[in-house]
């Protein structure tokens, strides 16, 4: 696996590749790796010819200075773990080279609406910065596919709305949630949760749960059952940001005819910010 941290050195070996005629694949991490992002990058192994797995902590994704600053940084047991899945580049680049003129003085790109509810409203800047850095990684890789987990999945649905806007010429390929053994959904944030709280973390999937499965059993009305989903989190000692039904498509708000539906939540528990989704085929109204 060659490390590269710069960017003539990366459009070399993309170049070399292009020659050969090899696909490439781009999956984009911010490092501290878990079972999550190695089940991407064994997707893209499966997929491409070529895999690039990029680390870069993108400080403008960050709403607070505090969680940039404390943001786990384990570059070199990152290389171990992505050398032995067999990963054909990594790159690395410091902040100056993702942002020459600095981070607040770069050209940015953003999606409206999509990028500024929910998580947008929660985390102001999140998404301009998510898709900032994507579009950033897009030009410099040029892979032909692009891996994301289903976990973020308002993240999901911006990179989507980004390559269709902007043409980009890469296929975004989605990968389920990868979740512990009692459905708590991984992620480098759950280090923050000391051990009690990791025992009462899966508590938000379970509301989650429980929402789409009233909705699976024909359930309509959404308001209540958002609400019964937070006096749950509430009980269980996490303090909610939302929880809330909407089109799987576009995340706007579902209306009698819509059934494909996500359930989407946040809530902070201690020091972490969890955030999970469930999505949920409503079933035909009758008569």
């Amino acid at each position: 696996m060659q490390q590269v941290h710069d960017v003539p050195a990366l459009r070399a070996v993309r170049n070399f590749w292009r020659f050969g005629r090899e696909s490439v694949a781009l999956v984009p991490t911010m490092g501290n790796l878990h079972e999550g992002h190695l089940t991407l990058v064994r997707e893209a192994r499966a997929r491409a010819d070529r895999v690039v797995v990029s680390i870069f902590v993108n400080p403008l994704q960050f709403d607070r200075e505090d969680d940039l600053r404390a943001y786990p940084r384990t570059l070199e047991q990152d290389a171990q773990r992505l050398q032995a899945e067999g990963v054909d580049v990594l790159f690395a680049p410091d902040e100056s080279v993702i942002y020459p003129h600095g981070a607040r003085n770069s050209t940015f790109v953003e999606v409206p609406e999509l990028g500024t509810s929910l998580e947008g409203a929660s985390r102001p800047g999140h998404f301009r910065g998510v898709a900032t850095v994507v579009a950033k990684l897009f030009n410099l890789v040029q892979p032909d596919l692009a891996f994301f987990g289903e976990k973020d999945f308002q993240q999901l649905l911006v990179v989507r709305r980004l390559v269709q806007d902007l043409d980009f010429p890469v296929e975004i390929v989605s990968v389920a949630t990868k979740r512990e053994a009692d459905g708590l959904a991984m992620s480098s944030r759950n280090g923050y949760l000391t051990p009690e709280e990791r025992l009462r973390a899966p508590a938000l999937y379970r509301a989650l749960l429980e929402v789409a499965g009233a909705l699976k059993a024909g359930a309509d009305d959404y308001a209540a059952l958002e609400a019964r989903a937070l006096r749950r989190l509430a009980q269980g000692g996490l303090r909610a940001d939302y929880v809330t039904v909407r089109r799987r498509g576009d995340l706007g708000v579902p209306g009698a005819d819509d059934r494909e539906l996500v359930v989407l939540g946040a809530a902070w528990l201690g020091k972490a910010r969890l955030i999970d989704n469930v999505p949920v085929d409503r079933p035909a109204s009758r008569g």
